[in-house]
């Protein structure tokens, strides 16, 4: 076991490092992948074996899936057509010996064929290679990093999701289910978990919160899609890829089908799920903090 090399790809992010933490905490050795092998030092230095790795370039394949017989997937969220984007590097991987993935999902893409995680969960189905989807519900931390300049810098969230409410989740909770998924592959093979926390909230009970926690007030607007679509693109830079994904899930949640819980990560970790209070707490400076300028990056 501990000889064994799995790779995790999307190793810098907010899922891939706890992924990669929670590996290399029981004794596995891990192959980090990132956009740079830069990037991925500066975070893991020399604990794990640092790869660049880019699903749209067949050159950083065979670095990235030599002697690999698991991994954990993570779509790049500017890489909006599977097909074509994605699933040649997973049949490359699938032909060098790769045996199990493990992939981040979203909460409900087995009935929402828009997004692209279905096209991912479609292929692995037939693939013929082990696998288990960690199909998360919607991040705490998306609103300290794609929605990061409208609380930190307007005071505001702008989100077209109406009054509906949302089964949020914790990055850590679906890193640490994804990482224990593998480290007992033969536990849950060719299983689909939906991760969420305990509770179910509004944005407008999320504005309240974060208005507590930071003490100034944050104000939930409620756009309509063609101004959220707007606002995302212009605004927040999103690529046209994350903005139709976001429009999506926002939609969903406006239509009160976005609410569902789970108690996997009780069921999984042993352990009750990290809350949105909890986690604006422990994050708060995020916000507070001045953005960033070209003198002071």
């Amino acid at each position: 076991m501990v000889e064994e090399l799995i790779l995790v790809t999307g190793a810098t992010g907010n899922i891939g490092r706890v992924v990669v933490d929670q590996l290399l905490a029981a004794g596995l050795r891990v192959r980090a992948a990132g956009r740079t092998v830069e990037s991925v030092r500066g975070m893991f230095g020399q604990r794990v074996e640092a790869v660049a790795m880019d699903f749209t370039d067949e050159a950083t394949w065979p670095g990235a899936f030599a002697g690999v017989k698991r991994m954990f997937l993570l779509r790049p969220p500017q890489l909006g057509k599977p097909k074509k984007q994605i699933v040649p590097a997973l049949e490359y991987a699938r032909a060098q010996g790769v045996e199990q993935v493990v992939f981040l999902s979203l909460q409900g893409a087995e009935k929402n064929k828009v997004v692209p995680h279905a096209s991912i969960e479609a292929w692995l189905r037939t693939s013929g290679v082990d696998w288990t989807f960690v199909r998360a519900s919607f991040f705490h931390q998306n609103l300290s990093t794609t929605h990061l300049s409208d609380i930190r810098d307007r005071d505001e969230l702008l989100i077209p999701a109406g009054r509906g409410a949302t089964a949020f989740v914790d990055g850590e909770d679906v890193g640490a289910v994804a990482a224990a998924e593998l480290l007992n592959p033969a536990g849950h093979r060719n299983t689909a978990w939906t991760v969420t926390g305990h509770e179910a909230l509004t944005y407008e009970q999320i504005a309240r919160i974060l208005t507590r926690e930071l003490g100034r007030p944050i104000r939930y607007a409620r756009p309509g899609i063609l101004r959220y679509l707007r606002h995302a693109r212009r605004t927040l830079g999103m690529p046209w890829g994350m903005v139709w994904v976001t429009a999506a899930i926002y939609t969903t949640a406006r239509f009160g089908l976005a609410d569902a819980l789970t108690d996997t990560v009780h069921e999984v970790l042993g352990r009750d799920p990290i809350s949105f209070a909890e986690f604006a707490h422990r994050e708060r400076e995020i916000w507070t903090l001045p953005a960033p300028t070209k003198e002071n990056p």
